[in-house]
């Protein structure tokens, strides 16, 4: 499915693309379209960076504990509440030392794709979803991989958290057995980059593709009735203009799950990661 291009990354692209096309030349990379060197996924991850930070200073001028605002509650909401899914929650409950300081990270991850994958839910509108491009999922997934493994680096040095891989051998027989196991847990490790882009990039995937399929059959629909009688045209038209906002429900739902997900995982990573024992 080609990817579409709001009026905005039109606007930046205007202003900035000769700065991006040089600055891509000096790194010796060739954008797959020049006329448009700064694309879409880029401006729009740029987007939620640029709301969540605005968010952020906003909801820090405002912080009270008298009287929270609604950004406060909503903050606060994101990082627990009483059904045990916020943030802070979820790596409590999986981190059992030292969970604090891993919500900055997590914490931004789980925002930044909340944030992306809401502004979504809107087709039509003059902002797309970022994660519905593999690179940003993918982005995210890397940045995850690389954190949790330093974490576990930090927590255990370098010697002891390889050697963690390969079940932390004492004896003979487990060194024998560390031979074998060693390979197959660097590879699941591995993996996990994998399996954190494409469950993401998958479902926002799927959720836009499904939403331009359903509306493209509902409105050849009212064409087709409108062809045969002005009347049948109006009746079936009534379907497009009413079933998108079902979609756009279940974009949210999509949204917000996914973004559960992608807090979780990073939470059990980091859990394995700085365990005592694996």
């Amino acid at each position: 499915m080609p990817e579409q291009v709001t009026w905005l990354t039109q606007f930046v692209n205007h202003h900035l693309g000769h700065s991006a096309l040089v600055l891509l030349a000096a790194l010796r990379i060739q954008p797959s379209n020049p006329e448009l060197p700064i694309p879409e996924h880029v401006v729009m991850a740029c987007v939620v960076v640029i709301v969540g930070t605005i968010f952020a200073l906003v909801l820090r001028s405002r912080l009270s504990v008298e009287k929270p605002g609604p950004m406060q509650q909503v903050a606060e909401i994101l990082l627990t509440n009483p059904l045990g899914f916020g943030i802070k929650d979820l790596l409590e409950e999986n981190v059992h030392h030292g969970a604090a300081q891993f919500i900055p990270f997590v914490g931004a991850i789980s925002v930044f794709v909340l944030i992306g994958n809401l502004m979504g839910a809107f087709p039509g509108s003059f902002l797309q979803a970022p994660t519905g491009n593999v690179t940003v999922p993918l982005a995210c997934a890397v940045l995850t991989f690389i954190y949790f493994n330093w974490q576990g680096i930090r927590r255990h040095g370098l010697v002891h958290y390889l050697l963690t891989f390969a079940g932390s051998p004492k004896d003979l027989g487990s060194w024998i057995l560390a031979i074998l196991l060693f390979p197959v847990e660097i590879v699941s490790t591995t993996a996990r980059v994998l399996s954190l882009t494409v469950r993401l990039w998958a479902n926002m995937f799927a959720s836009d593709l499904i939403y331009l399929i359903f509306l493209g059959l509902l409105a050849g629909g009212a064409s087709f009735g409108w062809s045969k009688s002005p009347v049948l045209g109006v009746i079936l038209a009534i379907f497009p203009a009413t079933i998108p906002v079902a979609f756009i429900g279940l974009h949210i739902f999509v949204s917000v799950i996914q973004a559960y997900v992608f807090t979780v995982l990073p939470s059990v990573y980091l859990g394995l990661a700085t365990a005592e024992e694996h």
